[in-house]
């Protein structure tokens, strides 16, 4: 092959190595807008912030920030179980291994709805109560079957015990409506940082293409020198 043969050929390989890392670094661009673009639908759907699905009963608020009100209580999963979009949502009191627990312990339920209270007849004599809130079903009684329900009218979290049983982990939480204290997703990977956005990882994926092509480039102009001559 020619010496002129292989400048061009050169020349083109080089120009063609410097098309596509240009193209790389435009597409992980688009991709990374695409990706950010999507996850703000997704997050006012109900998405978590790193882009993956936020847990159940956290759709359209984030996640209820309880304060910890729930950690001892008993039948407690760690979760908020979702009733939105139902008129009548039930509790069943007096659940658990000796029937000293609220199931679900934490609901979340739209403004309006109304929560029912229902006796399961295990675990002797529970009410509902609240230090601060409009709940409040008087007594305690036995028995089984619906005693005491309440129309929630006003977001926020309404946190409530069983008195003869609150030293024992009866406690529950009603989460309504959209307005209430929220924290932000837990990270994942056990690493103690946070979790970084689809967004940020496309961005990163594109940003090691273009300083691979990059350096590919420097290689070759520093083994075989530039073409800048004309060819006859």
């Amino acid at each position: 092959m020619s010496d002129r043969s292989e400048d061009v050929s050169r020349r083109g390989f080089l120009m063609a190595t410097a098309g596509g890392a240009a193209a790389a670094g435009v597409t992980g661009t688009a991709t990374a807008q695409e990706t950010t673009e999507a996850g703000g639908t997704a997050t006012a759907n109900g998405m978590g912030a790193n882009g993956t699905s936020a847990p159940k009963g956290t759709e359209g608020g984030g996640i209820p920030d309880l304060g910890g009100y729930l950690d001892n209580a008993n039948t407690y999963d760690g979760s908020v179980t979702d009733k939105t979009g139902q008129d009548t949502v039930t509790v069943q009191v007096g659940t658990g291994d000796q029937g000293y627990g609220f199931t679900p312990a934490g609901v979340r339920v739209d403004n309006g709805a109304t929560v029912e209270w229902e006796w399961t007849g295990n675990g002797g004599s529970h009410n509902v109560v609240a230090d601060e809130g409009p709940i409040d079903s008087g007594s305690p009684a036995g028995g089984s079957g619906v005693m005491y329900e309440l129309t929630f009218q006003e977001d926020g979290i309404y946190n409530y015990y069983c008195s003869p049983h609150q030293s024992l982990g009866m406690l529950g939480s009603v989460v309504v409506g959209t307005d209430y204290p929220t924290v932000e997703p837990a990270s994942g990977g056990g690493g103690g940082g946070p979790a970084l956005p689809g967004s940020a990882k496309t961005i990163g994926v594109a940003t090691a293409v273009v300083m691979s092509a990059s350096l590919g480039l420097s290689y070759i102009f520093m083994k075989y020198g530039g073409d800048y001559e004309t060819p006859d």
